[in-house]
């Protein structure tokens, strides 16, 4: 009885210490600690400001994952990245990106631990004027997060 005992509280502490560290990668911990998360809205902001043009925005999921979608002018490039973060590690996902309504990118990725998150970056031709860009992430349960912004 005494070793059950042993073994279950070291599963409960061992579970204690994982909880914040899940919490907290939840929302991407990437983010910039003085800029709230504008989750479920399709609010651009300028991540950067002083005029580099990069932004980002929350997008939309129909489950209870998050997204996001950061884009930034790099050597005559848009540097883009999508990330999905659904706080279960191993899902596959179907990735798409389009610039001004063509198909940039169509891939697919993996939720990975600790966050149980992927996210999906890539260089895309920046052309001349604005150009919008969309992602989309799909899986094969129905779940489909949805992210676009102009730049």
């Amino acid at each position: 009885m005494n070793r059950t005992r042993t073994i279950t509280l070291s599963l409960v502490i061992a579970l204690a210490t994982l909880a914040p560290t899940a919490a907290l990668a939840k929302h991407g911990a990437d983010d910039n600690p003085n800029v709230p998360d504008d989750k479920g809205s399709q609010r651009v902001e300028d991540t950067k400001g002083g005029g580099s043009g990069a932004k980002r925005v929350s997008g939309n999921c129909t489950g209870s994952s998050t997204s996001k979608l950061k884009v930034k002018p790099d050597d005559g490039r848009l540097e883009t990245e999508f990330e999905v973060d659904q706080n279960r590690t191993g899902v596959r996902w179907n990735v798409t990106i389009r610039r001004n309504g063509k198909l940039a990118v169509s891939t697919s990725a993996r939720t990975r631990a600790p966050s149980g998150s992927f996210s999906v970056e890539r260089r895309l031709t920046n052309g001349s004027g604005s150009d919008r860009i969309t992602a989309r992430a799909t899986t094969s349960s129905g779940e489909v997060c949805r992210a676009s912004l102009t730049i």
